[in-house]
C-alpha cells in the first residue's frame, strides 16, 4: 500500500508539477549528510509519519453474499491510515526552490484525492477513494521543527502532504450455512435418565376435504 502511494505521488509530481523538466524525485531522509551529497535539482518526498485516523474508524461488519442471496462471509470495515510526507525542493538558489514549491503546491491543491487511475494494487482493494491534503496545520503533538531536529538538518521551507489510505484488515469470518430444517429440541431427565430426542416444532395437519375451520354459530 505504501509503495503504491509513493508511485502515485511521484507520478503526480513528474507529470503535473515538473512537466517533464530534469528534476530528480526521491524519497530519502533529507539529513545534513544527504544534502551535502546532492548535486542536482531535486524534489524530496520524505515519509516521516504513519498513524491511524481514528475519526474514520467504523464499527460493524460488511456482508458478502453468494448468488443464492445467503451470507457467505463477513469482514470488518477498512481502517484508515494517514501517511505524512515532508515535501522539499533542493537547488542551488533559494529563488529556484521557491519556484519549485509553488509548482508543487499548485499541483497538489488540484486534487482532493489521488486520481482513480493511480489507485492500484492493494490500495484499490477496498474500492474507496484515497483523500489527499496539502499544507494543513500539524497536530498538536508534533511540529515541523521537531522533524527537522530529528533529521539533524536546518529548517527549510516545505509542504506537508497527507494521504489517507483505506486498508483492508484481511480478517474474514466465514458464516455458518443457512438452516435447512425446522427447530428440534432434545430433552433429557438428568436425574431419572429419561429422554425425548428429536422433538420439533408442531406443524398442524392439513384440513380434510369438505370440512370447514369455522366455528359453529352460537
Amino acid at each position: 500500500m505504501i509503495a503504491q502511494i509513493d508511485d502515485a505521488l511521484r507520478t503526480l509530481v513528474r507529470t503535473e508539477a515538473l512537466d517533464g523538466s530534469e528534476v530528480d524525485v526521491v524519497f530519502d531522509a533529507p539529513t545534513k549528510d544527504w544534502a551535502s551529497r546532492r548535486n542536482a535539482p531535486t524534489v524530496n518526498l520524505y515519509l516521516y509519519d504513519i498513524r491511524e485516523d481514528l475519526r474514520r474508524r467504523e464499527r460493524g461488519l460488511s456482508e458478502d453474499r453468494g448468488d443464492d442471496g445467503y451470507v457467505r462471509t463477513r469482514r470488518p470495515a477498512p481502517r484508515h491510515f494517514k501517511l505524512s510526507y515532508l515535501v522539499t525542493a533542493w537547488t542551488q538558489r533559494p529563488e529556484d526552490e521557491h519556484r519549485l514549491l509553488d509548482q508543487l503546491l499548485r499541483c497538489f491543491i488540484r486534487h482532493e484525492a489521488l486520481p482513480d487511475e493511480l489507485v492500484i494494487g492493494p490500495l484499490a482493494e477496498t474500492g474507496l477513494v484515497v483523500p489527499l491534503t496539502v499544507g494543513l496545520p500539524p497536530p498538536e503533538d508534533r511540529a515541523f521543527a521537531d522533524v527537522w531536529s530529528a533529521l539533524g538538518g536546518e529548517l527549510k521551507p516545505s509542504l506537508d502532504i497527507v494521504v489517507i489510505a483505506p486498508v483492508a484488515t484481511g480478517i474474514v469470518y466465514v458464516a455458518a450455512p443457512p438452516a435447512s430444517q425446522g427447530t428440534h429440541v432434545d430433552m433429557s431427565d438428568l436425574i431419572g435418565g429419561g429422554s425425548d430426542s428429536g422433538r420439533h416444532q408442531h406443524i398442524p395437519p392439513p384440513a380434510a376435504r369438505g370440512t370447514s375451520r369455522r366455528h359453529p354459530a352460537r
